[in-house]
Formats: C-alpha cells, structure tokens, sequence
C-alpha cells in the first residue's frame, strides 16, 4: 500500500461509492474501501470519522448557507420569496455542479434505514439555521418556524423530484413547480 498518495480523501470517496453501489452500504468494510483506494485503513480514518462520514461529506455547510442566504435577502422579501430567490441562486447552482455524484448517494441513503435517519437529521440542521435566520428578519416566533419548515420542505421536494427523475431537467424549473405548488396548497 502507498505510504502518501496525492488526493486520498478523493480516491477514498470514490471507492466509497463504488463499492457501497456494488455491495451495499452494509456490506462493505473501511479496509475494502481503503485496498480499493490503494490505501490503508489508518489512512482512511484521516480523513472520515466512519464510512456513513463519506456520504455526508461537505454537507456541514449547507445549514450556513442557507442561512447567510435568508439573513442576505432583500428585506422587503416575502418568506416564500426569500426561500424561492436563495435556492435558485444559490443552493441549486451548487447541487448541479455534484449532479453525478448526488445521484450515487441518493441511490445509497436510500437503501438504509440509519442512513436515512441521518439525513432527517441533516434536514433538521438546516431547519433550525433557516429559522434563526427568519427570525433575525424580524419575524415572529411561529412565522420563523414555518417559514423555515418551508424552506426545508421546498428545498427537500426539489432535490427529490430532481434525483429521483435521474438528475435530468432542470433544478431551476422543478423549484419553481415546487413553490407554486406549496404556495397554492396554502393558500386557504
């Protein structure tokens, strides 16, 4: 095994994937994802804390962003609007540029039930910055928490319908189904 390669956390993830595709998340072990990478388990444990951490990786971020997305836009926004304006300018342009590798994991977490539970948490994260966030707006207490329950829906739906038709067409167009369709099941 090579004692330091260039880009081990890259080829780690990779074979990763690829392994939890051929075999199954549950199946496969960090030393057969560390002999397919050309490394070694020590090396592994570098870089990811557990294998569930290679599918996760990078997305401790996105409850930030979100975040900096709804405390930057224009106050005079409705929640909706705020919601609808940051994910299309912000979050989807960075989903696209992962479109393959979003697919492969979507295709893992689906088929394991810890998985998933680790998503909802994920999901939760993203709830709670969203909410700090409407509430730094200005907004009351229950608004904050709709209004970031919402942003979380929205974006959830849209990343769903995307992944589950392939990662074909268009993010932009799928949000904007999304939020008319949430904005007309609301309307009373």
């Amino acid at each position: 095994m090579t004692r330091w390669a260039p880009d081990a956390a890259s080829r780690l993830h990779e074979a990763a994937l690829d392994l939890f595709l051929e075999q199954g998340f549950a199946a496969t072990t960090v030393p057969q994802i560390a002999e397919r990478a050309g490394l070694t388990t020590r090396s592994f444990f570098r870089y990811y804390a557990d294998k569930r951490e290679v599918l996760f990786v990078g997305e401790d971020e996105l409850p930030a962003v979100v975040a900096r997305v709804v405390d930057e836009a224009d106050p005079a926004l409705a929640p909706m609007a705020v919601i609808h304006s940051g994910l299309r300018s912000v979050v989807l342009p960075r989903l696209e540029l992962y479109r393959s590798e979003l697919l492969r994991r979507w295709t893992i977490v689906r088929t394991d039930e810890a998985l998933r539970e680790r998503e909802l948490r994920k999901l939760a994260i993203i709830h709670d910055g969203a909410t700090a966030a409407f509430a730094r707006r200005g907004l009351a207490p229950l608004e904050a928490e709709v209004a970031g329950r919402l942003a979380v829906a929205v974006y959830d739906m849209t990343l769903e319908w995307w992944l589950a038709g392939g990662g074909t067409g268009s993010l932009a167009d799928i949000l904007a189904e999304v939020v008319e369709v949430v904005s007309a099941t609301a309307r009373p």
